[in-house]
């Protein structure tokens, strides 16, 4: 990136930053804040172990050094200044969850667009939050658009903060359905006999929440597909999978065709052809539903996070802080495009050219001198595909 366009950047974030009231989180004194600057030459260089204290207001610290990117840490510390983490003394962290397009299995890097990758994060955001929510019952969150490539979830719930990181491990291989097993989906219920009959042992899908609910339903979604064909295609589609032959596909159609009320309450052994097949099921709802977290950030009890109302310096986007109930309508192309750079165009040189999805728009960049929107000029130059001309 040449010096001019480094210049321009600095100049137009501080005047972001000069109308724009950032919120800083709560117990803002108590974390440790860094910062990367719009630094010469290659390479990036953090500035990390401050205190809020050293930083003085967020806002005016903001409007003084205009940083290229600013974080501030999960843990909580007796002295978030000091220059070693031991020596900072630990007292809690936020649980912190980071969702990245470019790491999500259903991504394919070179195909998908900017504005797919980031749907598809969001699609994961909101099975990353029917865990947080439903299965842990978490109420104290906050979600907030990176700027970037997805989406950070802060939970900040009392009976979390104090977690070690081998907890912290727990959440993240349950929410991604790490070492899940089938049999632990399974209750068991003994039932008494009749007559002289000895009492036997019903095995039922738990259904009431959890992996269990998640594999019940995809399992029955294929039931009632399954039925709702002729015969000859269900056995067909039934032999689609390994180790299933005709013998095992005319009993398993059987079984969903006869008990269907028992597998709706959760009773998948009602054949054993069945419960193979629902334990199928339950990993292909883990390969479904899972949530593809960044792992690392949810067991680090000191990560930096990315400030929400900053600007991202890879992209000139806003960290957006959302509100549970703005998310579906939530687009980041448009919603997290500053103000400060709507309404005029500016004169740079594209080094690398293509599609750009940005503020509602399409454009289609060539490369070369140009003048172009002021957000698409600065989504380019932060992106390293543009440099900025001389007006």
């Amino acid at each position: 990136m040449e010096e001019r366009t480094r210049a321009y950047l600095r100049g137009r974030f501080r005047d972001h930053y000069r109308r724009t009231e950032i919120t800083p989180p709560p117990a803002a004194n108590e974390r440790e804040w860094g910062f990367i600057p719009w630094t010469d030459g290659p390479g990036t260089t953090m500035v990390r172990h401050r205190s809020l204290l050293e930083l003085g207001d967020v806002s005016s610290f903001l409007v003084r050094k205009r940083p290229r990117h600013v974080y501030f840490s999960a843990g909580r510390f007796r002295d978030p200044g000091a220059k070693s983490m031991h020596e900072k003394d630990w007292q809690s962290a936020d649980l912190v969850f980071d969702l990245d397009a470019d790491h999500l299995p259903s991504v394919t890097l070179g195909d998908d667009s900017y504005a797919e990758m980031l749907a598809k994060c969001k699609a994961a955001l909101e099975r990353l939050l029917d865990f947080l929510e439903d299965d842990f019952g978490f109420e104290d969150l906050e979600i907030v658009f990176s700027g970037g490539r997805g989406y950070h979830v802060h939970v900040r719930d009392e009976n979390v903060r104090h977690l070690e990181r081998e907890h912290r491990r727990e959440i993240v291989d349950y929410v991604r359905g790490i070492g899940l097993d089938f049999e632990e989906l399974i209750e068991t219920e003994t039932v008494a006999g009749l007559g002289r009959k000895t009492p036997t042992e019903r095995r039922t899908l738990r259904i009431d929440g959890g992996w269990g609910k998640r594999t019940h339903e995809h399992f029955m979604t294929f039931i009632d597909e399954l039925l709702a064909m002729d015969d000859a295609d269900a056995l067909e589609r039934l032999q689609e999978f390994d180790g299933i032959g005709e013998g095992k596909a005319t009993a398993t159609l059987n079984a969903a065709r006869n008990n269907h009320d028992g597998l709706e309450a959760g009773n998948v052994t009602v054949h054993t052809a069945v419960a193979q097949l629902a334990e199928r099921f339950a990993s292909e709802t883990v390969e479904r539903d899972n949530a593809p977290i960044d792992e690392p950030v949810t067991t680090d009890t000191n990560r930096l996070i990315r400030l929400p109302g900053s600007l991202h310096g890879g992209s000139g986007l806003e960290t957006v802080r959302l509100e549970r109930d703005e998310l579906d309508d939530f687009d980041p192309l448009v919603d997290a495009v500053p103000e400060t750079f709507v309404g005029q165009e500016i004169a740079v040189d594209v080094t690398d050219g293509g599609t750009v999805e940005l503020g509602g728009d399409r454009f289609t960049v060539s490369e070369g001198d140009q003048s172009l929107p002021e957000y698409v000029a600065v989504f380019l130059m932060a992106r390293g595909r543009a440099e900025k001309e001389k007006e």
